[in-house]
């Protein structure tokens, strides 16, 4: 019982957290998963949440999506993840500039990774930064963003936090940044899951369906929560909270560690 108290806290918290930053639920919950669980089984039940959890959020507010930046943002989003996927098979895996070990685990800096992340600060700073705050993109430059965004996720698997960087510099409305973010991850994450299913399939009989239920209803009740609690926050706020993450991910992708 206890990886089921343990899972479930922590779908509730991450789901409820990276509600308003449209990243980090997978990368909070696989290392969890792990903990109790092989690591493809993992990956798949993460999958399994992210999709369902996605798919809830996007009944709350993914009314509010702004369809002209969905079509413009998301659209050379999911055909440059499938270039950056495919690229990735045609390259064999960058030697690490610096590998290190910490409790037991290991961990490499990779040239990649560090790219990522010094995007990931620079756009922090942007939502930190009271001047630089209210600085937006010009709705000409939507594509490149979802291109460089689906790009890199494709390459490295870390989209999330470059789509919600440039979403969040596009003037939306905060209820709009959300329901517009929402609505491009289901897209990827449908898109992901066709290549994901195999392996799915193939590990059904490993799976706890009784856990997988109940992390996904935890995950419900955390976006519920950062659905109400939505309302009461101004869109500084969201700037400044959305910053905070972009700079603590940038950092820990900087250090191997996501």
């Amino acid at each position: 019982m206890l990886e089921y108290f343990i899972i479930c806290l922590f779908a509730l918290l991450a789901s409820g957290l990276t509600f308003f930053s449209g990243f980090g639920l997978g990368t909070i919950l696989l290392p969890v998963f792990a903990l109790f669980f092989p690591v493809d089984i993992s990956v798949a039940l993460v999958a399994i949440v992210h999709f369902l959890n996605n798919l809830f959020k996007l009944s709350l507010i993914g009314k509010k999506a702004n369809k002209q930046v969905l079509l413009k943002f998301g659209a050379p989003a999911i055909l440059a993840a499938f270039a950056g996927a495919y690229l990735l098979t045609l390259l064999s895996e960058t030697e690490p500039l610096l590998s290190y070990s910490l409790a037991g685990r290991s961990f490499d800096i990779t040239p990649l990774k560090l790219v990522i992340a010094l995007l990931l600060f620079v756009f922090a700073l942007f939502d930190i930064i009271p001047k630089l705050v209210k600085l937006n993109f010009d709705p000409k430059y939507l594509p490149l963003g979802g291109t460089l965004s689906g790009f890199f996720g494709g390459l490295s698997g870390h989209q999330g936090a470059l789509r919600t960087a440039f979403l969040l510099r596009a003037g939306l409305s905060k209820e709009a940044f959300i329901g517009t973010g929402i609505a491009i991850s289901v897209l990827i994450d449908i898109s992901r899951l066709t290549v994901y299913s195999a392996d799915i399939l193939r590990t059904g009989d490993s799976i706890d369906y009784t856990l997988l239920l109940a992390a996904t209803l935890s995950a419900f009740t955390g976006a519920v929560i950062g659905h109400r609690v939505l309302k009461k926050i101004t869109i500084e706020t969201l700037h400044l909270a959305v910053g905070i993450m972009l700079l603590v991910f940038s950092l820990l992708l900087a250090a191997g560690i996501v």
